[in-house]
């Protein structure tokens, strides 16, 4: 494969059971469509060689195959390969860097939503939720040892939750190292 051009972000899929897509099956079906692909874990991350689509082009493309091939419906964030580097680049200071301390998330965005907007949904809970907009995404950082009085999952039940997906900077980082590594 050659320099991929779009990280496809698939939500909710090989999770518990529910929603399964074997992901070398899936590689299969893009690369049948004509859409060469690598796979990161079973939780729906899928590297595009896509040059010709755009971001949206992506997310209609996985979904189709999605339901089409594996009866499953859901959301997918298309995220360009310029995009996915700056979501890391342009990190707030020091983002990341504690993990023994925070979990670090960045909830992508379809194009088009307003980050601020979306990071509203995400409910700060004052000394223990820390959350800043970036370009089409949401920095979210929570304290480790308070996480389970946390407002981030408040997030599931809004509207914005729509329009997004979320990574953990693990993930998010890897992909980028992905990226690099073709």
């Amino acid at each position: 494969m050659g320099d991929a051009s779009h990280v496809a972000l698939i939500r909710g899929i090989n999770v518990g059971g529910r929603n399964p897509v074997p992901m070398a099956r899936l590689r299969e079906v893009l690369a049948a469509r004509g859409v060469p692909a690598r796979t990161y874990i079973q939780s729906g991350n899928v590297l595009l060689e896509s040059p010709g689509l755009e971001e949206a082009g992506v997310e209609l493309l996985v979904e189709d195959v999605l339901r089409d091939r594996f009866d499953v419906d859901t959301v997918v964030v298309g995220v360009g390969a310029a995009r996915l580097r700056a979501a890391v680049d342009d990190a707030p200071a020091g983002f990341g860097t504690e993990p023994d301390v925070y979990h670090s998330d960045v909830a992508f965005l379809r194009a088009g939503v307003d980050a601020e907007a979306a990071l509203a949904a995400f409910g700060i809970r004052e000394g223990v939720d820390s959350g800043w907009a970036g370009k089409g995404v949401v920095y979210f950082r929570r304290l480790s040892a308070e996480r389970t009085r946390s407002r981030m999952s408040s997030v599931v039940g809004t509207p914005a939750y729509r329009d997004m997906t979320i990574r953990s900077w693990a993930t998010t980082t890897r992909l980028v190292g992905m990226l690099d590594e073709a």
